[in-house]
């Protein structure tokens, strides 16, 4: 009896420590591109690929439309209007907006369903770079540890550059060049 014990507890040691392992590799991957991204643009993100597999479904020959545009290239309008629109205090806080993900509690209590989300630039940056777009606690976490790793990195015009660009602002249009293409047949940089 003693030794089934002993041999159930290495078993459970063994399984706790391989799963604490692969989830810091993990972390360290996720980590190491916020890293790599501090100087070199990211292509595709995990949100891209699942939006073009959902579009291929329908479409085996649909692309998506996307052209990087540097920060200072964009237009500072375009700039001052994203961040009122999406994460008001975006230059203010650290990757969370306590007050805001207060009101879509309340909000969604008082619906009884979600339909209010509280996530900054930030977050919905972290969402679209690594995640899906699955509605889960794993992936809210996995989300706020990501979100601690891009505002540790990288800086408020970064979070912002890289969220300018691969931010979708029609169906498989990604990026304010891209969709200032798309919407008005002109450049997001006036």
């Amino acid at each position: 009896m003693f030794r089934a014990i002993v041999t159930a507890w290495k078993w459970f040691c063994y399984v706790v420590g391989t799963l604490t392992l692969a989830f810091i590799a993990l972390q360290l991957w996720f980590f190491a591109h916020v890293v790599w991204w501090k100087v070199a643009n990211p292509g595709a993100t995990a949100f891209m690929s699942d939006r073009l597999a959902e579009l291929r479904a329908r479409d085996p020959q649909t692309t998506l439309k996307q052209q990087w545009l540097s920060y200072e290239r964009i237009s500072i309008h375009l700039k001052r209007a994203v961040i009122v629109a999406e994460d008001a205090k975006f230059i203010d806080h650290e990757g969370f907006d306590w007050e805001g993900i207060q009101r879509a509690l309340e909000k969604n209590q008082k619906r009884g369903q979600p339909v209010a989300g509280g996530s900054t630039i930030t977050q919905q940056l972290a969402k679209n770079l690594f995640l899906s777009g699955e509605r889960s606690y794993v992936r809210k976490a996995q989300e706020a540890l990501i979100t601690l790793m891009l505002e540790a990195v990288l800086d408020k015009q970064r979070i912002l550059e890289i969220y300018l660009n691969v931010a979708e602002w029609a169906e498989g249009v990604f990026g304010v060049e891209a969709a200032a293409q798309h919407y008005f047949r002109g450049g997001a940089d006036r």
